[in-house]
């Protein structure tokens, strides 16, 4: 038997090595990219003429509990995945998420935070509208980059989706496709789109409400003035980061959270129910109601 000798210096520098690699945090989340561009710009998405394979979701309740299952792969045609700008490519996901059956308002309003799915569609793919950049790469900047005001390329398709590093295909705006399969039109209350986290339900685009057929109308404006600049982003609110826009009740048919009563042919007697919007904030950014925690996916 041959008995390897190991040199005092290479061992000590083994020794090192081996202290060295246990301090380091090898479950570190990777650094976010860094960013200090502002000004918004037309959006460049990527025809939907591909098929993402076949799509498995599943409506039911349990108790007081609605259930959604599925594997995340949506009914309509989508993007090419991976692209120059989302280098991800589409892989079928373990959907299982709840919600209320019976949806109740909560004392206040609930800000969506990162790390949440607002809701997910009747397809099983999930609205997440929050994109993980942020002005100098830090979620504690205070200045959060709109994912629709084309500052920062990120590969959407015709249904304003791209793809998480895991395979997660999920929407930043309107799901066109969707829509289109649904027979949507501006002449009818808009079909179910899906559900929120806390169980209201979301339409597109028009609805009834104040008892009339109406477009959705977003309450949100642009801030007037300009960025504080300094270590802060400067120029315009025109649109770049999220914190550019601010509520102003009344100037549209919709509330804080882009929710309204309406009467759908699922809900005959009427409900609140949430809107997707072509306007910011396009999808809601907060909840009338309380989330289930089914529907968060990462802690930020």
């Amino acid at each position: 038997m041959i008995k390897r000798i190991i040199p005092a210096a290479a061992l000590s520098f083994l020794i090192i090595a081996i202290l060295v690699y246990q301090t380091l945090d090898i479950s570190a989340k990777p650094r976010l990219r860094y960013h200090e561009v502002t000004g918004v710009k037309p959006l460049s998405l990527l025809s939907a003429t591909k098929s993402a394979g076949q799509s498995k979701a599943r409506i039911g309740s349990s108790g007081t509990q609605r259930t959604l299952s599925g594997n995340g792969i949506p009914v309509h045609q989508v993007g090419a995945f991976p692209n120059p700008g989302n280098p991800n490519s589409i892989a079928a996901q373990t959907v299982t998420l709840r919600m209320p059956l019976q949806p109740k308002f909560a004392a206040q309003p609930r800000a969506l935070s990162f790390g949440w799915n607002f809701g997910v569609s009747v397809e099983g793919v999930v609205f997440d509208p929050l994109a993980a950049e942020f002005w100098h790469g830090d979620p504690q900047s205070g200045w959060s980059y709109n994912a629709l005001g084309g500052t920062i390329a990120l590969g959407l398709d015709e249904n304003y989706a791209h793809v998480q590093p895991t395979g997660s295909y999920h929407y930043h705006g309107i799901p066109f496709g969707l829509l289109e399969l649904a027979g949507w039109s501006d002449e009818t209350h808009s079909p179910l789109v899906g559900y929120a986290a806390d169980g209201f339900p979301i339409y597109a685009l028009n609805g009834i409400i104040d008892g009339a057929l109406a477009t959705a109308g977003a309450s949100y404006q642009l801030k007037s003035g300009q960025r504080p600049g300094g270590d802060q982003p400067g120029g315009a609110y025109d649109g770049t980061f999220l914190e550019d826009f601010e509520y102003v009740e009344g100037a549209g048919n919709l509330d804080q959270c882009n929710g309204a009563w309406t009467v759908s042919a699922e809900f005959p007697s009427g409900t609140y129910a949430y809107f997707l919007t072509r306007d910011y904030p396009v999808i809601p950014r907060c909840f009338k109601g309380t989330p289930d925690d089914s529907f968060r996916f990462a802690q930020r």
